[in-house]
């Protein structure tokens, strides 16, 4: 039987080696697509039994793009293949519907283990990030958002919608210290090693943000 595999990530090195790797296999067809939209648009085209997928794209939320395409192949198999390995991307990714997770971190082998566990149906995730997520299933573990304040919060508006820290300073009548100050709890609070990974989160619960304070009648 002829496995299909849609390959979705925006960097041509990284596909390339990807598509040696699986292509070892005879029953083993890869698609490649370079950009989210190309994805959505390979998907419909292709049907493939398993998506592998990076979650940062250029033209997109990555957690959209993982919805869109679940909803549009509702049997496919979605593998999140990214470089972030924080634990709370990874929760993150799993609610949205992907069966497993593996960083661009973990060895090339653990590719084919993946891709073999998810067709036959069975969750993985990658050595590191399970590491991380037993970690935090040892206690209970609150809605990331829930324990921010609220200028904390008007911080991760502004980073998710492109502004810097001297932005933000301006913004809120800050001082750049004190934005990077605020920068920084969130980042402790959020587990979060840099700020590329915190601006990444911004962007991504941008939408649970506002649907929170629309609730509250905000």
């Amino acid at each position: 039987m002829q496995i299909t595999i849609l390959l979705i990530d925006d960097h041509p090195i990284v596909r390339d080696g990807c598509r040696r790797l699986l292509q070892a296999r005879p029953d083993y067809t890869v698609i490649e697509a370079g950009s989210g939209e190309e994805g959505l648009r390979m998907n419909r085209l292709h049907a493939p039994d398993l998506i592998i997928l990076d979650l940062n794209l250029p033209d997109g939320n990555g957690l959209l793009r993982l919805r869109e395409l679940r909803a549009a192949s509702p049997a496919a198999k979605v593998l999140i293949f990214s470089m972030y390995e924080e634990a709370t991307f990874v929760a993150r990714a799993l609610e949205a519907g992907a069966l497993g997770y593996l960083t661009k971190h973990d060895d090339p082998e653990a590719l084919l283990e993946a891709v073999a566990h998810l067709l036959r149906g069975e969750r993985y995730l990658g050595h590191r990030v399970a590491q991380k997520l037993a970690l935090l299933s040892l206690q209970p573990v609150p809605h990331p958002l829930g324990g921010l304040s609220a200028r904390e919060l008007d911080v991760l508006d502004l980073l998710g919608n492109g502004a810097g820290l001297a932005d933000i300073a301006a913004a809120l009548s800050l001082s750049y210290r004190s934005a990077a100050h605020i920068a920084a709890q969130l980042r402790a609070k959020l587990h979060l090693r840099s700020q590329a990974a915190l601006v990444k989160f911004a962007v991504e619960t941008a939408g649970e943000r506002k649907a929170g304070r629309s609730g509250a009648g905000v």
